[in-house]
């Protein structure tokens, strides 16, 4: 596979900690020539990503962002730059439910905020990147969904299940407007995984009850994920277009 990466440039957006430092460092495992290696607020975190993908060989590049305002948006799309143009693969894995919060509770800000770095930053980031690939003729863009697009999520996780689905269904149109030019879409949809947002959002009584539903009788990983984002990338999947690939050890089934 190090031969079918050789000379890619990899984009992971949210690669500071979670599945998006996984997916960056198997990209790199994987014989990508460079990563970049996008961060919201943690930059201590992404410099950790980043000597993870330069101890596989690969070259780091760090790109801050606040994906949760349509300005972040924008700053971030205007600081890639050239580098857009050079982008052969886009994992766009930014994303949070931001904080729990019922009909009630919901204000117009939480809304936005988590619709824009769920959605937003899916759109207009591959938006940025995706006419280059277009040109050259072949392109990869690994969108991430979740189980809650799926099941409307737990308690105060209305908005952010919503916007996981949208993030699906824009798998769909982006796959169908883009195959035809040899790009490919699809979408990695996360169970319970192992990690930091479950540690902010999830208790442990919840996170028991999940591995108690769970045929296989563990929570995901970030490298489950990683693994999966890696396979959509390489040519072992080049039939599967616009599809959202489920991993949750069995805990959902399509």
């Amino acid at each position: 596979m190090a031969s079918e990466f050789q000379g890619k440039t990899a984009l992971v957006t949210g690669a500071s900690r979670g599945i998006g430092a996984a997916s960056a460092a198997a990209l790199a495992r994987s014989g990508c020539a460079r990563v970049i290696v996008h961060y919201g607020s943690s930059r201590e975190g992404a410099e950790k990503t980043a000597a993870a993908v330069r101890a596989a060989g690969a070259e780091a590049v760090l790109i801050g962002g606040d994906l949760s305002r349509e300005d972040g948006i924008r700053a971030f799309v205007a600081e890639l730059g050239g580098l857009a143009r050079e982008i052969d693969i886009l994992v766009n894995n930014a994303g949070s439910l931001v904080e729990r919060a019922r009909l009630a509770a919901m204000s117009y800000d939480l809304y936005n905020r988590v619709m824009d770095l769920n959605t937003k930053s899916v759109w207009f980031i591959t938006q940025a990147v995706a006419p280059a690939m277009a040109e050259r003729g072949w392109g990869i863009v690994v969108n991430l969904s979740s189980i809650a697009a799926r099941n409307g999520g737990g308690p105060g996780a209305t908005i952010y299940s919503a916007a996981k689905a949208a993030v699906a269904a824009m798998t769909k149109g982006m796959a169908k407007e883009l195959a035809p030019a040899g790009v490919r879409v699809n979408a990695v949809s996360p169970g319970t995984v192992d990690n930091d947002f479950h540690a902010r959002f999830s208790t442990k009584e919840i996170l028991d009850g999940v591995v108690r539903m769970t045929p296989q009788g563990r929570l995901s990983t970030n490298e489950d994920m990683a693994e999966v984002v890696v396979f959509l990338c390489s040519d072992a999947s080049r039939n599967i277009i616009g599809q959202t690939i489920e991993v949750n050890g069995g805990m959902y089934m399509v």
